[in-house]
């Protein structure tokens, strides 16, 4: 083996382990960052709807929105929160299921929004929505937070 193969070999396995580190080091980020916010969400996915929602307007007060108010549990149009920030004041259906949400939480937030005198709908959930949920929303201009968005809040 002469020295140009050499230094070829010491190139290749050299760039091996270093790709090797980074993928270590990205493991253990994702795995610190599961840990951190793991129980976090373990939490979040069992609570029951009314405390979902007072969950939810916290999160939003920590998020800069201003009167912040939970609507009665009752014959409250689909709005769970009504909220306001930047002088747009919010209509938000909250919902706390362990599978998809289809487009009838949309439905109910559009028609709330315009009752409430809202300039915008939103449907907030600890999970994820349909591609029905998100077709209405793109028809309606309500806006979907999804368990990403939620993160991305928290």
């Amino acid at each position: 083996m002469n020295l140009t193969e050499t230094n070829n070999l010491t190139m290749l396995l050299l760039i091996v382990i270093s790709a090797l580190c980074v993928l270590v080091l990205v493991w253990c980020l994702i795995r610190r960052h599961r840990r951190r916010h793991g129980d976090v969400w373990e939490s979040i996915d069992e609570m029951e709807g009314h405390e979902f929602e007072q969950w939810c307007a916290e999160l939003l007060r920590k998020n800069g929105f201003e009167n912040v108010e939970v609507t009665k549990g009752s014959h409250d149009q689909g709005v769970d929160i009504l909220a306001k920030k930047d002088d747009i004041r919010y209509a938000i259906q909250c919902k706390c299921y362990a599978s998809a949400l289809g487009n009838t939480p949309v439905q109910e937030v559009f028609t709330g929004k315009t009752i409430y005198h809202c300039h915008v709908g939103v449907v907030m959930t600890n999970s994820f929505f349909t591609e029905g949920a998100k077709k209405a929303a793109e028809a309606t201009g309500v806006i979907l937070w999804d368990r990403n968005r939620l993160e991305r809040m928290l």
